[in-house]
Parts: C-alpha cells; sequence; structure tokens
C-alpha cells in the first residue's frame, strides 16, 4: 500500500471519527437503563436514544444553550446531569416546570393544585410514609424555581428523584428519551424483541 493510499484510509477514518463525535455530541445518543427507577415505562437493560439538539445544544465552553426548538414540559422523559454527582447521567419524568407548585399527598401527586393523571406511575409498597420519616409519599407544597424542572421516575416507591435532591437545571439537561432501540434481558439471558423501536413515552 503506497504512502497516498494510506493517507487517504487515515483521512477517511478521521473524517468519520469527527462526524460521529458531532452527532454523538449534539444530535442523539445511547443511553442504557441500568436501575428499575423507570419501571414500568422503562426497563433494566433498554437501550434508547436521546435526541440532543430538540432541548438546544451547549457550544464548547460554554453552559448557554444555542438553537432551542423547546424546553422540557411536564410528562417528557429526559436524560439530565445528575445534581449531586455531574459526572452521572440520570433519566427521570418532568413532573413540575418553572413556576409549578408540586405536591405529594399519600402517593398522589398534585400540580398547581390539580392531581395529576399518571397511567405511567407504579406503587410496589402500599404503606404510606408519613412525611416526618422521608419525603416518598408526602412531599411540599414547593414551586419551581426559574431554569428548574422537577422529575420523578414513573417507578415511585423505588426511585431516587427530586423529592430527595432537588431540582435539575435546565443547563443540566442532556436530551429527551425518544426510542428503544434495543433490548436484553438479563435475567432470563434473551433480547426482549417485543421492545425494540417502540416509542417512548
Amino acid at each position: 500500500m503506497t504512502g497516498k493510499k494510506i493517507l487517504e484510509y487515515v483521512k477517511s477514518i478521521g473524517i468519520a471519527i469527527l462526524i460521529a463525535l458531532f452527532i454523538r455530541a449534539y444530535i442523539v445518543q445511547a443511553f442504557k437503563i441500568p436501575s428499575g427507577s423507570m419501571i414500568p415505562t422503562l426497563l433494566i437493560g433498554d437501550h434508547l436514544l436521546v435526541n440532543k439538539f430538540i432541548y438546544g445544544v451547549n457550544p464548547p465552553l460554554s453552559d448557554e444553550k444555542i438553537l432551542v426548538f423547546e424546553t422540557p414540559k411536564r410528562g417528557d422523559i429526559i436524560v439530565f446531569k445528575y445534581p449531586e454527582d455531574p459526572s452521572r447521567d440520570f433519566i427521570k419524568r418532568v413532573i413540575g416546570v418553572e413556576g409549578d407548585t408540586v405536591e405529594i399527598k399519600n402517593k398522589k401527586v398534585f400540580v398547581n393544585g390539580i392531581e395529576l393523571k399518571e397511567p405511567y406511575a407504579r406503587h410496589t409498597d402500599s404503606y404510606i410514609h408519613p412525611r416526618e420519616l422521608d419525603p416518598r409519599d408526602n412531599f411540599g407544597p414547593i414551586k419551581v424555581p426559574p431554569h428548574k424542572l422537577f422529575v420523578m421516575g414513573d417507578n415511585r416507591d423505588q426511585s431516587y428523584d427530586s423529592r430527595f435532591w432537588g431540582f435539575v437545571d435546565l443547563k443540566d439537561v442532556k436530551g429527551k428519551a425518544f426510542i428503544i432501540y434495543w433490548s436484553w434481558d438479563n435475567d432470563n439471558h434473551k433480547p426482549r424483541l417485543q421492545r425494540i423501536g417502540k416509542l417512548i413515552k
């Protein structure tokens, strides 16, 4: 192989890597579900794609988002930097946005005084924790500050979320989950073929 051919291969590989890095940074990113906090919507072993540009993109060396098509709204399932450890990514559902007042009474979620209809929510523990014990089942009311989100896992009794550690900053939102492209059932050592291609909502 001549030096010219080698140089062409190196350039082609370099361009492909740059395109892949650009896509991952600004357009779409793969994400694997590591825990059960979003059951039944998302299962451990689900692999999904996250739309990174819909909420805007962060240019290099900047926290300010540009090209913002929309902001997260109630019901969106988002991936974000975990506030207590920004090196980790979390995935939860948006329950309250800027200006909303969120309250939980005996496991029921109220936003601005109206009980949310939540067909996606799951409760596995019939015991209701009193407010004095922890904020799992009785919380608030609390108003969501500017540029913040209140998020919760769908598996309500098994989710560590805004009830425990507070709000998500809009600048830390990485994208919106939109489709499952692969799912592996580790307990039974086989793929969940019926979940492949499922839209996330």
